[in-house]
């Protein structure tokens, strides 16, 4: 049985991960922005509050969820698209909280296949001016990054897919199940191949953007966001 933070959790794919690793027997402690967002706050091991968009509340995030002890795996699920929260969401927040609670024996970051098209001028970071795109390029890297810098723990980035949630429509082709299987998956099963970290769509290790896996990009970028956070990582 593993404990695993979901954040995120409230609907589409964050919830059907954190449903997913319940069903499986895990304890799961799931996110949501605010209170009236989790119906069924008995079903899960608890239940933290707070908007990712906030750095502040990000940091509170992290509070609350320290009090659970250190997480087998923290499944970083929660983003948005077309907002001018993408850089808080996307990138800031988990940094923030992948700096701020204890090292878990697995992280998994939600990337895009649009990340392939994200530009590597971090200035757009911290002038706020990023486009969803940047934002999946640079999570990734920071994936990839703590896969090389931290032993002991693995770090995962993946591609759930365009499919048919709240941010991706209606319409969008591919298969939702699908779409969350693989993070619960690399954050609970014992035979994942390569085990310390990749880029995955589907189970399956796909090769990303080059700068996802540059170390000096890598360098640049953890830099970039201990200056602009004011939180360094160790």
């Amino acid at each position: 049985m593993a404990l695993v933070l979901v954040t995120g959790a409230s609907t589409g794919l964050g919830r059907g991960t954190a449903e997913a690793l319940a069903d499986d027997g895990h304890e799961v402690v799931v996110h949501a922005r605010n209170p009236a967002r989790i119906t069924d706050p008995a079903r899960w091991k608890g239940v933290v509050f707070g908007d990712l968009a906030d750095p502040d509340e990000t940091r509170g995030v992290a509070r609350q969820a320290a009090g659970f002890g250190r997480f087998d795996a923290v499944i970083h699920n929660a983003g948005v698209l077309g907002s001018p929260d993408v850089v808080a969401v996307n990138v800031l927040a988990p940094y923030l909280l992948t700096a701020l609670l204890e090292k878990p024996g697995r992280l998994v970051y939600l990337s895009s296949s649009m990340h392939r098209t994200g530009s590597t001028n971090l200035r757009r970071l911290t002038a706020g001016t990023a486009s969803y795109d940047d934002t999946k390029l640079w999570v990734t890297a920071l994936a990839l990054a703590f896969a090389a810098r931290w032993e002991g723990t693995s770090s995962h980035a993946v591609d759930p897919g365009w499919v048919p949630t709240r941010m991706g429509g209606a319409g969008a082709p591919d298969d939702l199940v699908a779409g969350h299987r693989t993070q619960a998956w690399l954050a609970t099963h014992p035979d994942v191949t390569p085990p310390t970290g990749g880029y995955w769509y589907h189970q399956r290790t796909q090769a990303p953007h080059p700068a996802a896996l540059d170390e000096d990009f890598q360098a640049r970028l953890v830099r970039t966001l201990e200056t602009h956070t004011g939180v360094p990582l160790d």
